[in-house]
């Protein structure tokens, strides 16, 4: 750390220093000046997402108009050496600062606040500062408690001190409540910025855009017309060389847990009263606590992949991986069969599933509407006909399409199902940022809307915790599926003469 307190050359310190100059002083996409301090600096995580995510900010012009960027790690490294992490930041005016020590020295912590101080007098960062914790989970709490024993996460008045922590929020219900106990110790729950980078995905934000913005959509988003509705995250790669991570998580911890069920969330609460952070979180809320408890066998399937082909390649099965035990057990799909109990959806089951080494790439919601109580055509003139069904593409190709019936030219008469197709790609010219992009600028504004509260945390460990007790107990079984398939068989089975899983 050097303990100069002067502007780096070349800053300006002017009514327009700093970045985006060029934006009016009212504009909301530009957060006020401050301190960014990364804590776990050198790791991967900020190197791959977070750094390139601030790059980007800083290209649209929506960095704040002062920023210094405060690198604090084990590694030794000079304050130029941390700035070469992310070239072309420099000149656009942010500074950069580095302080090297571990996390449970609090001779660290008080380094950071003489810094700290300096900045703000000297570079007139306002006493504001976003603490973002990119260190592995175990730390979280240690690091909180060390920015809270140096003073760093009191708030005076007129200025901000928030943390943003990133998954996974625990590794189960006791967990997840004693990291928040340690949170709040320190830092009160506005404070507390939990990242799900998944909800920062424009087509998951679309969800409240497609149900909310449309009268022609929302009428039908219920029991009286839904059949069930499918939510799908499949990914066609293995763990890859996470396979000592992925033993000790799962696929229920992974991806069910905090991705799956926001999604859920999104798709099935009821309108906000407004769309106000606290207003959408107290749905996605109201809406996990409705649903009910998993109860028999055939409502959860849980599986693992054995060797098959993928995209014309023979891969090892998950028990082959690096860092993956002989004889796991560990879940590397889940299926689950969903009810909520509430007015809305009472009666309509939420199949929801997840898995590595499946066919192909796709997160997508599907809502499948009951069938026309009658059909007045004679058998052979349906054809292909099937339930209508609105398709919400997460990843990769994001879009939104409606399947109807529509009559086949020619005659005899019949019906065939067709879609009518909406793409991102093709209808907006606009790029959409990436999900770090958002999150970080979301995190600088103070708009939590994308983040997780703690009671949210709370209710989605509530609901997975007993099937992570049940699969830590094997007391369900373990289906295998080859790599390359949609899963398990048994996860068609589970869908009780119902269609079957859509094929996306």
């Amino acid at each position: 750390m050097t303990g100069e307190t002067l502007p780096p050359e070349g800053w300006n310190t002017g009514s327009n220093a700093g970045i985006a100059t060029d934006l009016p002083e009212d504009t909301d996409s530009v957060a006020l000046s401050c301190a960014l301090v990364v804590l776990g600096a050198t790791g991967d995580l900020a190197k791959r997402k977070l750094y390139p995510a601030l790059t980007a900010l800083a290209t649209r012009g929506q960095l704040p108009r002062r920023l210094v960027v405060i690198g604090v790690a084990r590694t030794p490294m000079s304050d130029d050496e941390f700035a070469a992490l992310m070239p072309g930041l420099a000149e656009r005016g942010v500074a950069f600062r580095y302080v090297a020590g571990s996390f449970d020295d609090p001779g660290t912590f008080a380094a950071l606040a003489t810094l700290l101080e300096a900045c703000d007098s000297g570079l007139d960062t306002a006493g504001n500062r976003l603490y973002y914790l990119s260190t592995v989970p175990a730390l979280f709490g240690t690091v909180a408690a060390g920015l809270g024993a140096a003073g760093l996460a009191e708030e005076p008045s007129g200025t901000f001190r928030r943390i943003v922590i990133e998954k996974p929020f625990g590794h189960d219900l006791p967990s997840a409540q004693a990291l928040d106990a340690s949170l709040h110790t320190v830092f009160r729950e506005h404070q507390v910025f939990r990242i799900d980078h998944y909800l920062a995905k424009e087509t998951v934000q679309n969800i409240l855009a497609m149900r909310f913005a449309n009268a022609i959509f929302e009428p039908l988003w219920n029991r009286r017309y839904v059949d069930h509705v499918e939510i799908t995250v499949a990914e066609s790669l293995g763990v890859e060389h996470r396979g000592a991570f992925f033993e000790q998580a799962g696929a229920l911890r992974d991806i069910v847990q905090n991705h799956l069920l926001q999604v859920l969330a999104l798709t099935a609460m009821e309108a906000p009263v407004s769309f106000e952070a606290d207003a959408i979180r107290d749905e996605k809320v109201k809406l996990l606590r409705s649903v009910r408890p998993l109860g028999d066998e055939g409502s959860v399937v849980r599986g693992q992949y054995v060797a098959g082909d993928v995209d014309g390649h023979t891969v090892c099965s998950y028990r082959e991986e690096q860092g993956v035990a002989h004889d796991s057990t560990t879940e590397t799909f889940v299926a689950l069969r969903l009810e909520i109990d509430n007015w809305r959806w009472e009666g309509v089951p939420f199949y929801i599933r997840t898995g590595k080494r499946l066919e192909r790439r796709v997160t997508e919601v599907a809502v499948r509407y009951k069938q026309v109580p009658f059909l007045p055509l004679p058998p052979s003139a349906i054809g292909s006909i099937e339930p209508n069904a609105t398709v919400l593409r997460i990843q990769p190709d994001e879009g939104i399409e409606v399947a109807f019936g529509a009559k086949v030219p020619g005659s005899p008469f019949r019906v065939r199902t067709v879609k009518l197709d909406f793409s991102y790609e093709d209808s907006f010219t606009e790029q959409s940022p990436e999900p770090y992009e958002r999150v970080l600028l979301d995190a600088l504004l103070g708009d939590s809307t994308l983040f997780i509260r703690s009671d949210e945390v709370e209710h989605s460990w509530r609901i997975v915790t007993p099937l992570l007790e049940a699969f830590a107990a094997n007391a369900l079984p373990l289906a295998t599926y080859p790599a390359g398939s949609w899963g398990p068989v048994e996860a068609e089975v589970m869908m009780h003469g119902e269609h079957g899983w859509r094929v996306p």
